[in-house]
């Protein structure tokens, strides 16, 4: 088991996918799932695993939730993970063989797959993320979505060994997803950036291009296609619905 770092989990309806989640940090002594209000059996399947701690929490936004979630942790080191992501067992056996150093701030790299494919492409790939912190030295940032950890003059640690992610399953997956992140985007940036629906069909547009062409999402087939039409989507969206939510006194 390793002792001195605590997983801390987000989850909401994650019944689908939080066992591979929770079978890929057993040897952890504890994880911290902090649940937002599932109506599915996330929190059923999560007691299941002795290592795991419910806590109930409404949703206040992705970055403000990691912080509560790290608040509740026995240790000081901190690692981050979602329901739709796993740890390799290369990066366990990499992060228990860390001379773990408070002055750093750890990042791994994300494979991310669609349609069991792993997308090397679409601005998909790389993907770096800060996941492994020490929670004196560092914490999440406030933002509703897109957080990330800050540190007070930490160096950031690239590990070798990756986690794998599946961003989403089926079409409905998709939708949720783009419904849910551009709706938290808009209330992110109310009244602090302008929109337009010329502004949103432009930033779909290039959002299309940039992830199909220049990040060559169309050497990978019809999942390439699907994760540029996915992100541009999400782009119009997101700059839509900002725009309604300015209109708003």
């Amino acid at each position: 088991m390793l002792p001195m770092i605590t997983v801390c989990i987000l989850a909401k309806n994650s019944a689908s996918t939080i066992e591979k989640t929770l079978a890929s940090v057993q040897t952890f002594a504890e994880v911290v799932l902090l649940d937002n209000g599932s109506c599915d059996d996330t929190v059923a399947i999560a007691r299941q695993y002795p290592n795991v701690r419910v806590i109930s929490h409404p949703f206040i936004g992705f970055g403000p939730l990691r912080n509560v979630a790290a608040s509740h942790a026995l240790n000081d080191w901190i690692l981050a993970l979602d329901t739709d992501e796993e740890l390799s067992d290369a990066l366990i056996q990499e992060i228990a063989s860390l001379p773990l150093n408070a002055a750093c701030a750890y990042s791994i790299s994300r494979h991310n797959f669609y349609n069991g494919r792993h997308i090397k492409g679409c601005g998909w790939y790389p993907d770096r993320v800060i996941r492994l912190y020490h929670r004196k030295t560092a914490h999440y940032s406030d933002s509703q979505v897109h957080e990330s950890v800050k540190g007070y003059n930490i160096n950031i640690t690239p590990l070798a060994s990756p986690i794998f992610h599946v961003p989403f399953r089926s079409t409905a997956e998709f939708l949720a997803k783009m419904e849910h992140y551009s709706t938290l985007y808009a209330l992110q940036h109310k009244h602090k950036k302008k929109s337009s629906p010329a502004k949103a069909v432009l930033h779909s547009v290039f959002s299309f291009i940039r992830s199909y062409f220049f990040q060559k999402g169309f050497l990978l087939g019809a999942e390439g296609f699907i994760v540029s039409l996915y992100s541009s989507n999400t782009v119009f969206y997101k700059y839509i619905k900002l725009w309604e939510t300015n209109k708003t006194a």
